[in-house]
């Protein structure tokens, strides 16, 4: 049977859309907004940094960039798994951290019903999804306390097997199924999601029959929603993840091109820089969807650790990167959107918007004599909170304010897929203009040896006199 993706014409009706009119000054004014021609004036940078990212890729270290190609047969797999062995389960747990938590969080949250856990009719037969995504004891132990372990499937993520907070979930899980379950039924109850050939999860899977996804060597965790550490949670749930890489590979032919003029993700990265370059370094996306509020989420991790760089690729210190801010329309229109309009000129919006919902819902009518409230009555939510945006986006603009829009046609896979690769794209680019390694997170890594050291693992025992040599607090500043 064809699939809706394989339909060109659908695919096109499905093609996301980058606005940056209000990125320039013929909207915004000369003060704040950009011309074609400062456009014009980067494209030799693009062309280098397009070119830059190319020989990454042919060079086998960008393998994020092969995920919608060779993942396709992958992608089948666990969909086989997953269909072979969801009803067998009640709870499906993700044991991860940073992005090995936040893009399964992101498809969830888009894709599936909003109350997915407490409508069983919503699940269709798939298991319950939860990622503490933390090791708060109180949050852990009372998840561990409700759920039925005979019934529940862990997934442990660890590229390493080394990450201090899913490895220690798992330590405690997997001793609390071996009390209650017995040993025998470790392989029945896990999953690892790791490094092929290296590691110490790899080690404790195979020494356990547990089966096992491979996460490929250079793609991170930020960029790994669409390697088997989103896709297994995903298939889980009934997710199409065969449509989820279809949007992705569509995005990387669109943006398949180093004209600025035509490749969104790089127009988008070129404009986000310039606003940096200018004094507005605070990127805020805020969906006018519920469903995609995750999705901030996992933009704000893909920016903030591939772009917040100490030092440039000459090893010259730049202390680079934009801040990003996650936000919520219609909800911060009430909380954060005072600052946006009347704050410091040091903020870049990106708006979601969505132009048709899974679902229309009309305002009921009543108090036709109170002015105020009646004039409600007869419209849609849809309509309600699409108008919010737009009023917003005016607002802005009255007040002379960078902000952009990417619309969804509808959030399905296929749409999220291209966001995802989009924005991965976009965060490439925009590396390359600030001449940084946007792919490794040294920043990171020191917090996780000092924590190794204090908690006494082998080869960590510099860092633990580098933590108790640390400064000694003043009481005085302590009230």
């Amino acid at each position: 049977m064809t699939k809706r993706y394989e339909d060109l014409s659908w695919k096109e009706s499905m093609r996301l859309k980058l606005d940056v009119n209000n990125m320039f000054a013929a909207t915004i004014g000369e003060e704040h907004g950009y011309t074609k021609k400062d456009i014009d004036a980067m494209q030799e940078r693009v062309t280098n940094g397009h070119q830059a990212i190319k020989e990454a890729k042919a060079a086998g270290n960008l393998d994020w960039m092969d995920l919608p190609y060779n993942h396709k047969e992958i992608a089948k797999e666990i969909k086989e798994f997953a269909e072979e062995n969801r009803e067998k389960y009640d709870n499906f747990v993700v044991f991860g951290i940073g992005g090995s938590a936040l893009g399964n969080i992101a498809v969830q949250t888009a894709l599936n019903d909003p109350y997915y856990n407490l409508k069983k009719e919503a699940r269709n037969g798939c298991p319950r999804l939860f990622i503490p995504d933390n090791v708060d004891p109180t949050r852990l132990k009372s998840l561990l306390d409700m759920l039925d372990l005979e019934k529940t499937m862990f997934n442990i993520i660890s590229k390493s097997g080394g990450t201090a907070e899913p490895m220690s979930q798992f330590l405690t899980a997997r001793a609390a199924v071996i009390k209650e379950l017995g040993e025998d039924a470790v392989a029945d109850h896990f999953i690892a999601t790791t490094s092929k050939d290296s590691g110490d999860l790899i080690k404790i899977a195979k020494e356990e029959g547990i089966k096992t996804f491979y996460i490929p060597k250079t793609v991170g965790g930020r960029f790994s929603v669409l390697s088997p550490v989103g896709l297994v949670s995903a298939a889980f749930t009934g997710v199409d993840i065969e449509e989820l890489l279809a949007g992705a590979e569509y995005m990387d032919q669109i943006c398949d091109t180093d004209d600025v003029w035509k490749n969104p993700a790089y127009l988008n990265a070129v404009l986000q820089y310039l606003a940096d370059q200018d004094g507005k370094p605070m990127s805020v996306m805020m969906p006018y969807s519920h469903v995609l509020k995750d999705v901030a989420d996992w933009y704000r991790q893909m920016w903030a650790e591939s772009l917040g760089k100490k030092f440039n690729r000459q090893g010259e210190v730049v202390n680079v990167g934009p801040t990003p801010i996650k936000a919520l329309g219609a909800t911060d229109q009430h909380s954060q959107a005072q600052l946006y309009m009347e704050g410091p000129y040091d903020k870049v919006v990106t708006f979601l918007e969505v132009e048709k919902f899974r679902e229309t819902l009309e305002i009921a009518r009543g108090y036709e004599d109170i002015d105020g409230v009646s004039y409600l009555g007869g419209h849609t939510f849809n309509e309600l909170i699409t108008t919010e945006k737009k009023a917003t986006e005016l607002a802005l603009i009255d007040n002379n304010r960078l902000n952009c829009t990417v619309t969804f046609p509808e959030v399905n896979a296929f749409t999220l897929g291209q966001f995802f690769y989009m924005y991965e794209m976009t965060t490439a680019l925009i590396g390359e203009l600030y001449n940084i390694n946007a792919f490794d997170q040294p920043g990171v890594e020191l917090g996780k040896q000092y924590a190794y050291g204090v908690l006494g693992r082998e080869g960590y025992d510099h860092m633990k006199e580098q933590f108790d040599a640390r400064p000694k607090k003043d009481e005085n500043l302590i009230l």
